[in-house]
């Protein structure tokens, strides 16, 4: 019999996990299961960016049930704190009324942050990125760098000069009195789980995976890609939002950057895997995605 609660696919961007994800469900249905799917992606949370980030189309939900998807305005902030929330209620809601959740997603500290309780540190408060974004543009990040030397020289120690981001947030959470050693990092890399969570990484080989982010990009721009992104633009995008990849590439015309970028972000999303404890590491390279589903199904019902 079944032991684990939940199942959790990860793995880089184009590998085929909403794929696997479907062909999983229909065999769950077919053992009596309920499945559901509930993403654990950064990005796949903005309306109006699906075909950028690659979200679950309209056809395909009718196939799986997602939550978690496209249930936020372009312009709204978001951080892995409210996802975590947001998450772990929808799971509990999922097993209190005996459907099955499946964990879907490609962002690494989100995955964490729906199977376990981290030390998530909070978003700054209003008015204090964009002090610190203004100090920026005035004086440069090695500057910035400086002060948080002398504010913190342990944190300084862990980011380079250059790291604009890093240290923005640094000096956001000095402020906010929160700049500690914080659990947050070392909790991504242990096997503490909320519930019991069968984890699969799906992998595929490194040359075969790239060509099939190249071929995903192309067809984002064949289904109108661009025009989505500069209505995401229009709309006054948020900062959170802006993250998604290829956002600001295709607001200048650069796809192949977009490309890059896309193959970059997949090389951190598999080093991702390779530290996650108890991971079920499944090579998909040439195989279909129910031959996929079948070896998952197979190790979940045995426990």
């Amino acid at each position: 019999m079944p032991s684990k609660d939940l199942i959790a696919l990860f793995g880089p961007t184009a590998v085929g996990k909403t794929e696997v994800a479907l062909a999983l469900a229909r065999l769950l249905r077919g053992a009596g299961e309920d499945p559901v799917a509930v993403s654990a992606d950064a990005l796949q949370v903005y309306a109006g960016l699906e075909i950028l980030t690659g979200a679950a189309t309209a056809q395909q939900r009718t196939q799986l049930e997602h939550r978690l998807v496209s249930f936020l305005p372009v312009d709204a902030e978001f951080s892995a704190g409210q996802y975590a929330e947001l998450a772990h209620s929808e799971i509990d809601a999922l097993l209190a009324d005996h459907r099955r959740p499946i964990v879907v997603g490609g962002t690494g500290l989100y995955l964490r942050a729906a199977l376990a309780d981290l030390s998530l540190r909070p978003p700054p408060r209003a008015g204090v990125r964009e002090r610190w974004q203004e100090e920026l543009q005035r004086v440069g990040p090695e500057a910035l760098h400086a002060v948080l030397v002398a504010r913190a020289p342990w944190a300084a120690e862990q980011i380079a000069p250059t790291d604009s981001h890093r240290i923005l947030r640094a000096l956001e959470l000095d402020d906010a009195g929160d700049l500690e050693p914080h659990a947050g990092e070392s909790e991504l890399w242990t096997g503490t789980m909320r519930v019991p969570t069968l984890l699969v990484g799906l992998t595929a080989e490194r040359e075969r995976l790239y060509g099939q982010i190249d071929a995903r990009v192309e067809a984002m721009l064949a289904a109108g890609v661009e025009d989505e992104v500069r209505a995401a633009n229009a709309a006054g995008a948020s900062r959170t939002a802006r993250k998604a990849l290829g956002f600001q590439d295709l607001l200048s015309g650069d796809v192949e950057a977009m490309k890059r970028r896309t193959r970059n972000y997949a090389r951190r999303q598999l080093t991702w895997m390779r530290k996650l404890h108890g991971i079920l590491h499944i090579d998909v390279t040439d195989r279909s995605a129910q031959s996929v589903a079948e070896e998952i199904h197979t190790h979940w019902q045995r426990g």
